[in-house]
C-alpha cells in the first residue's frame, strides 16, 4: 500500500517521522561549507518520500529514465540514487564542499552527475528542461515559479520540507518561522501544476510532502 496521500483525503495524524533532515534556511555556500566540513548532513540513504513517490508516480509512467534536477541537493544522496537508475542528473547547490563530496561519491559509484555551484536564492533555472525536479529541506519561496517552469510537460516535482509545527518540537531544524511552511502553503505554492499527492506530518519532525505534475 502506498505511503503517500492523494488530494481530497484527510491528512494523517501524528506519527513517527523519518530521519532528521537538514536545516532548509536559504544560507549562502560559505555557511554550508563549514557545516559539511564538520560532518553535518552526510546521509547516504535517500529519503523514504523519494522512494515512495518514485515507485507510485514516476516509475510507472517512464519507459526510460530521463533528466532530473536536484535543487540544494548537498552531497547528492538523491542525485546518486537516481543516477544509479540511469537518470541524467544535475545537482545544484551553493556549497563547494558539499559538491566535492558528491563528486567523490559519484566517482566511487561509477556514475555521472552534472554538478553546479550556484546561489539558488538568486539564480535562474532553465525553462522546460527537466522530467523530474527534487527539493528536499530547502525553502526559498521566490524560487517556486522557476521550479514549475523548469519542468517539461508531464514532468514531476517532488518537494519536502519543514512546517510551522516544527517550532514546538525539540528536534533539529530551523527555528526561524520564515523558513517554515504554513499549513497548506506548499500545496498552494504551485498553481500551474496538478497536485498528485500532498500530506503534512507531525512526529519527530513536522514536514509537508508534495508530488505535483506539469500538465
Amino acid at each position: 500500500m502506498s505511503t503517500l496521500r492523494r488530494p481530497g483525503r484527510s491528512e494523517p495524524g501524528p506519527r513517527k517521522a523519518q530521519r532528521r533532515g537538514p536545516d532548509p534556511s536559504p544560507q549562502g555556500g560559505t555557511d554550508w561549507d563549514q557545516r559539511y566540513r564538520q560532518g553535518a548532513h552526510k546521509w547516504r540513504q535517500p529519503d523514504p518520500f523519494l522512494l515512495a513517490a518514485y515507485r507510485e508516480f514516476i516509475a510507472p509512467g517512464r519507459s526510460r529514465p530521463r533528466r532530473a534536477l536536484d535543487v540544494a541537493g548537498g552531497v547528492g544522496r538523491h542525485a546518486l540514487w537516481l543516477a544509479r537508475r540511469g537518470w541524467q542528473v544535475t545537482l545544484a547547490d551553493a556549497s563547494k564542499v558539499g559538491l566535492a563530496e558528491a563528486r567523490r561519491r559519484a566517482l566511487k559509484a561509477s556514475v555521472k552527475l552534472e554538478l553546479i555551484q550556484r546561489d539558488l536564492r538568486r539564480s535562474m533555472l532553465p525553462r522546460g528542461r527537466y522530467d523530474l525536479v527534487l527539493v528536499f529541506f530547502f525553502l526559498e519561496r521566490r524560487l517556486f515559479p522557476a521550479l514549475a517552469r523548469a519542468l517539461k510537460p508531464g514532468g514531476i516535482l517532488l518537494y519536502k520540507t519543514y512546517t510551522r509545527p516544527q517550532l514546538k518540537l525539540g528536534t533539529t531544524g530551523p527555528r526561524d518561522p520564515r523558513f517554515l511552511l504554513k499549513k497548506g502553503e506548499l500545496r498552494r505554492a504551485f498553481p500551474s501544476l496538478q497536485v498528485l499527492s500532498y500530506r503534512e506530518l507531525v512526529g519527530e519532525k513536522a514536514v509537508a510532502e508534495l508530488v505535483a505534475r506539469k500538465v
